[in-house]
């Protein structure tokens, strides 16, 4: 229930709409529901009845009988309606004004239904359209650890597949919700008018359908979930493979990732067919006890027509065309709840993410912060994964004055990272604080803070975009004078100039068309032009071949001239040319000082660093 209010919630922006297509509704069930009705007055037109003869044929006279009152059933109030409607002196004109009248009233029937349709359609695009964009706005919300916590492929398809079943079980369900209950309830309505006895002998029958429909239903609900994981597991491997495919061509493992691509896909069929057993069994079930309700009472009402002692012949007519135009909204609401348990199911996984809360959050209050002047400081600074207990960083204290460059070196998973991810806040720490000028930046906007930040890293993020638009990325409308300044400051114009479209050449995926070391000259570019006062650089050219990590380290150089930079394990040259070097070890700083000072330690962890990895490093450029 709380599932359905949630939407229902997402619904009521557009009540104005929704009650035209419930007004658009309730007229389009009057007019069906007279349509039917008039459809069996053929009866009483072709084989009139003895007094609608004369009532025809014989000219009116004056005849005074004795007033004696007679209570009409609702039965014969709405007989007499319809018959003072369409009956006239002669049958040929009775026949024609009915023609007339079924005309009219389908007319009616269709410009409601089309009224009807539009409106709702319009509301349930509408909400489905706000559902999609209210995902997607709050996957923005969620911190990274969300991220890490689940696969990319699981995420992609509740935002493809799930969203999709929501809107097609909407389009489907939603105007068959509320105009197939009111059918049911006008026929059965005018059923009860009819023949009270006849109706519940009906009304015994038809429980026990609803029973094998919500039966049925909760099945098909429940295989839904399971379809919907299976999916995201298929998406996951496939988001795997083509982000991979260059590591699974070089280990030849094609074979191997074929068939546990069959294996996923052939559960999902399974699981598929299942569900679609159950779907198509409820069809065959509803026929079943329609038909024992229909030949039933055919049998029970047409004996008592024929012995004379039951309901009137064009009663008996009118009585079994409105069963079995009963069947019809009983059958769509049938199929709707198959349909609905489907969407049940998506909803959940969608409002699973909804009701994420970000492990960071911006303080309602939060102060914006004007620039960096002083210092940044990390004190005390303890950090644990969020889901695990293994503390990465423990009491880290450290002071970057304004224009320093500090590197921070250490074996991996020593915590370099995540030390460097605690500055514009994609993580907070357990225990102690990050100050920028003596301001705890948990009490600032993230706007301002990050503003503040130019953020280079050993995966370069672009998008498949211009590149004019990637180096101007989030910055709005830039002066194309200042892209190409960056651009050539980032030594990337000479193989921009290289592309026919230059600037504009679309640089495909996560920038595929270009090198490694073309993307990272492009994110330097990009900070170049955000022009930040402070830099964080993780690992930016430890992927990259010797040719174009020199070029990249000479973009880099000018991009950390006259900023505060906190380095992470980057080529020799910026460590030995740092103010301060800090050498984490297992979450705790180890030893710190600069490089001549460290290397003259003997029993320096740097030292070690220096002559194993470092020295190699020098080396292999020298023969180069």
């Amino acid at each position: 229930m709380k599932l359905y209010l949630r939407i229902l919630k997402m619904v009521k922006p557009y009540w104005k709409t929704l009650t035209g297509g419930i007004l658009a509704s309730l007229l389009f069930v009057m007019f069906n529901s007279a349509s039917v009705w008039l459809t069996a007055s053929f009866v009483n037109v072709l084989f009139p009845k003895t007094e609608n003869v004369e009532q025809q044929t014989k000219s009116p006279k004056v005849v005074v009988k004795p007033t004696i009152p007679v209570k009409l059933s609702a039965n014969d109030k709405l007989k007499s309606v319809t018959n003072k409607l369409i009956l006239r002196d002669e049958p040929i004109k009775t026949l024609r004004m009915l023609c007339l009248v079924i005309f009219v009233t389908f007319v009616l029937k269709n410009i409601f239904f089309y009224v009807k349709n539009v409106c709702i359609g319009w509301v349930q695009l509408k909400v489905v359209r706000d559902l999609r964009n209210m995902l997607y706005e709050h996957l923005h919300r969620l911190s990274l650890s969300y991220f890490q916590r689940k696969r990319a492929g699981e995420i992609s398809s509740i935002i493809l597949n799930d969203v999709s079943t929501v809107r097609h079980s909407f389009s489907v369900s939603f105007d068959k919700l509320l105009v197939e209950p009111i059918n049911i309830l006008t026929f059965m309505a005018l059923l009860f008018i009819i023949s009270w006895k006849l109706s519940l002998f009906a009304v015994i029958i038809l429980p026990l359908t609803f029973i094998t429909i919500s039966k049925v239903g909760q099945s098909v609900r429940r295989k839904s979930i399971r379809t919907s994981k299976q999916i995201a597991g298929i998406m996951a491997i496939l988001d795997e493979t083509l982000h991979g495919i260059r590591v699974i061509k070089a280990f030849s493992m094609e074979n191997f990732e074929k068939i546990r691509f069959f294996r996923e896909t052939e559960k999902y069929f399974q699981m598929l067919f299942k569900r679609r057993k159950l779907k198509v069994i409820s069809t065959p079930i509803n026929e079943f006890f329609s038909v024992i309700i229909g030949v039933s009472l055919l049998w029970f009402g047409g004996s008592h027509v024929l012995a004379g002692n039951g309901i009137e012949a064009e009663d008996f007519v009118r009585f079994i065309i409105m069963l079995f135009a009963l069947m019809t909204p009983i059958k769509s609401l049938n199929n709707v709840n198959t349909d609905i348990q489907e969407a049940v199911a998506s909803t959940v996984r969608i409002f699973s993410i909804m009701d994420e809360k970000p492990d960071v959050v911006e303080k309602p209050n939060a102060q914006i912060l004007d620039g960096f002047h002083s210092e940044i400081r990390y004190d005390h600074i303890r950090f644990i994964y969020p889901q695990t207990s293994h503390e990465v960083l423990s009491d880290v204290n450290m002071t970057i004055k304004k224009g320093e460059i500090i590197a921070i070196v250490g074996h991996s998973g020593a915590g370099k990272s995540t030390l460097a991810d605690l500055l514009p806040r994609f993580y907070d720490p357990v225990g102690g604080s990050v100050r920028i000028d003596g301001v705890d930046i948990r009490d600032v906007t993230f706007g301002s803070l990050r503003g503040l930040m130019g953020i280079v890293t050993q995966q370069t993020i672009l998008f498949n975009d211009s590149i004019f638009n990637n180096i101007a990325y989030g910055l709005g409308d830039m002066d194309p004078k200042k892209v190409i300044a960056a651009a050539d400051a980032a030594n990337a114009l000479e193989f921009i100039n290289l592309f026919p479209d230059k600037f504009e050449t679309m640089i495909g995926d996560k920038g595929m068309r270009l090198s490694g070391g073309e993307r990272q000259r492009l994110a330097i570019a990009r900070a170049l032009l955000k022009n930040p006062p402070i830099l964080i650089l993780d690992e930016a050219t430890s992927s990259l071949d010797s040719e174009s990590e020199q070029k990249v380290q000479a973009a880099i150089e000018r991009l950390m001239k006259d900023r505060t930079v906190l380095v992470i394990a980057h080529r020799l040259s910026t460590i030995q040319n740092a103010n301060k070097i800090i050498v984490l070890e297992k979450g705790k700083i180890h030893e710190t000082g600069t490089h001549d000072e460290l290397v003259k330690k003997e029993d320096s962890l740097y030292r070690y660093f220096y002559e194993t990895q470092f020295m190699n490093h020098q080396t292999n450029h020298l023969h180069d």
